[in-house]
Order: C-alpha cells, then sequence, then structure tokens
C-alpha cells in the first residue's frame, strides 16, 4: 500500500477534569524526524513518546504540537494563588496611598510579583495517559490522509507509467527500420568514400554491419520494461516502497539515456525525450511516498 508522506492529524481526549488535544503535521523528509512541543510538566516523558510516535511512523518531518488542560487552566502554565493576589494587590494601594503616587495598578506591576504565582507541577501518568491516546487520534486520522493521498499517488504513477510503456511500443516498431536504414546511409557514405567499394566488398560490409549493430536498442527496450514491471509490482505488494521505487527510478533513467544516445532516428530520440518528461515527473511524485 502506498501512503504519503504529508498529512494532517488532530485528536483529543479527557475526563472531567483534564482534556489532551495534540496535532500532527507530516511533510516531505528523506529520515524521520520527530519534533515535538510538548508542556514543560511533560519533559521526562518526551523521550518516552517520541518512542511511541517512531514505533507508528517510517518516514517524513513529523511536527506534534501537545497541548494539556486541568479544570480549564492549559498545563504548563503557572497558577495564581488567589489569596496572595488579593493581599498583593491591598499591599500596592497602601504603598501609593503611603507614598502617595497617583495612578491606576497595572498588570506589569502584578507580575513582578513571582509570589503570587506558583508551579502545575510536573504531570503525573493519568495525564500522560491521556497525552498518548490523544497522540494515537491524531495518528490514526494522519494515517487516514495519508493513505488517501497514497491511493492517488498511484493513480497518477500507474497512469505515468502506462505512457512510457506506449512510448517503448512506438520505439521499438520504428527500431525495425531504423537499424536497417542506419546501414543503409553507412553503406552509401562509403560509396562516396571509396572509387571501387567492390574491391573491399566482403569486409566492408561486415565492418558497417558492426557499426550499425551498435545502434540496436532491443536490449534497453526489454530492460525498460522489465524496470516498470518491477516497479508495478513494488507499488502494490511492497510495505514501504518509496527508496525502492527512487532507485527503480534512476534505472529506468539509465535505460532511457542509452536509447537517446544510440540511436539515429530522430522520431526514437522524440519518444525517448517523452520517456525521461515522465519518468522526472515520476521521481518527484515518488519523494512524497513513505
Amino acid at each position: 500500500m502506498i501512503l504519503s508522506m504529508t498529512g494532517y492529524g488532530k485528536g483529543s481526549a479527557g475526563n472531567d477534569k483534564i482534556t489532551a488535544e495534540v496535532e500532527i503535521r507530516s511533510i516531505n523528509s528523506r529520515y524521520l524526524d520527530i519534533y515535538l512541543k510538548i508542556p514543560s510538566s511533560f519533559s521526562t516523558k518526551e523521550y518516552e513518546l517520541r518512542e511511541f510516535v517512531k514505533s507508528r511512523m517510517k518516514r517524513g518531518k513529523i511536527n506534534i504540537t501537545v497541548s494539556v488542560r486541568k479544570n480549564g487552566v492549559e498545563n504548563g502554565l503557572p497558577v495564581v494563588d488567589k489569596e496572595k493576589l488579593k493581599a498583593l494587590v491591598s499591599f500596592i494601594k497602601d504603598l501609593k496611598k503611603r507614598a502617595k503616587i497617583t495612578g491606576v495598578i497595572k498588570i506589569e506591576h502584578l507580575l513582578a510579583f513571582s509570589e503570587v504565582f506558583s508551579s502545575s507541577g510536573d504531570s503525573g501518568e493519568e495525564e500522560f495517559e491521556l497525552v498518548k491516546q490523544a497522540v494515537e487520534t491524531a495518528l490514526s486520522e494522519l494515517y487516514v490522509m495519508k493513505r488517501n493521498e497514497g491511493n492517488e499517488l498511484g493513480k497518477d504513477l500507474k497512469l505515468r507509467l502506462k505512457n512510457i510503456e506506449e512510448k517503448i511500443t512506438l520505439i521499438e516498431a520504428a527500431s525495425r527500420d531504423s537499424v536497417e536504414e542506419y546501414f543503409r546511409k553507412l553503406k552509401e557514405k562509403a560509396r562516396q568514400l571509396f572509387q571501387d567499394l567492390d574491391i573491399y566488398n566482403d569486409r566492408m560490409v561486415m565492418e558497417l554491419a558492426l557499426i550499425a549493430e551498435r545502434a540496436e536498442i532491443t536490449e534497453e527496450c526489454v530492460r525498460l520494461r522489465s524496470h516498470i514491471k518491477f516497479f508495478e509490482e513494488s507499488l502494490s505488494k511492497d510495505e514501504d516502497p518509496g527508496r525502492k521505487l527512487n532507485f527503480i527510478c534512476q534505472e529506468m533513467n539509465r535505460e532511457s539515456n542509452t536509447i537517446s544516445s544510440k540511436t539515429i532516428s530522430t522520431e526514437i530520440t522524440h519518444h525517448s525525450v517523452l520517456i525521461k518528461e515522465e519518468i522526472e515527473k515520476i521521481r518527484e511524485q515518488i519523494q512524497n511516498i513513505e
């Protein structure tokens, strides 16, 4: 099955007191790169969470954002001590009165007193289990999107492979006459160079035939068809075909280049150029396959 490396998933889990929300975004990458943005209270759980995601992903640049709310307050933010805050406001008012200072109390005045705030502390197993549930839901949603995009990629790739096969058929048909035509042109050129070709007839004909045979591209066409078959099998059978398909594309491009370099037929050259265009488009598409 083909999976795209790009996708988005969102998940949440919670109870009466705690709510965990997770967003996962995945884009192309040669390897698996995981970037986590989690509350500081989960810092001790980062490795475990990373390994949890690794067990379900193979390639791609993965960005994960985790947020947790306790009693409606986002985890990781300081908790306000209401009694201390009330006492602080009263203290500032009294201070202003004694110092005969006019003006209103501003938020920056209160933020300067860290005693008013207390840390929410490290999160427990209950919170982390909810985070993992939310991650699991987000990964499932991400997988569905990756699978749907992968199906569309597969359709496009198969269409391009079909186009290449059609061009190979045209090349094979044109090549039947191409080598013979090349041989005739070589003989005609030789006649122009030698006054009496009959003196060198046997040896000359053999040499010309060997030269003309070098323009034979049947083997390249056979190998190119074999690569296409291997490509299609990898699409349908391999669990993670991305890297293998890239190597197959390199071999397909190699055969196409050889056909272009060996042939003297303008028609075959044109078909070969179109094949290389399709291969290049395929290479662009498979960069997005996991």
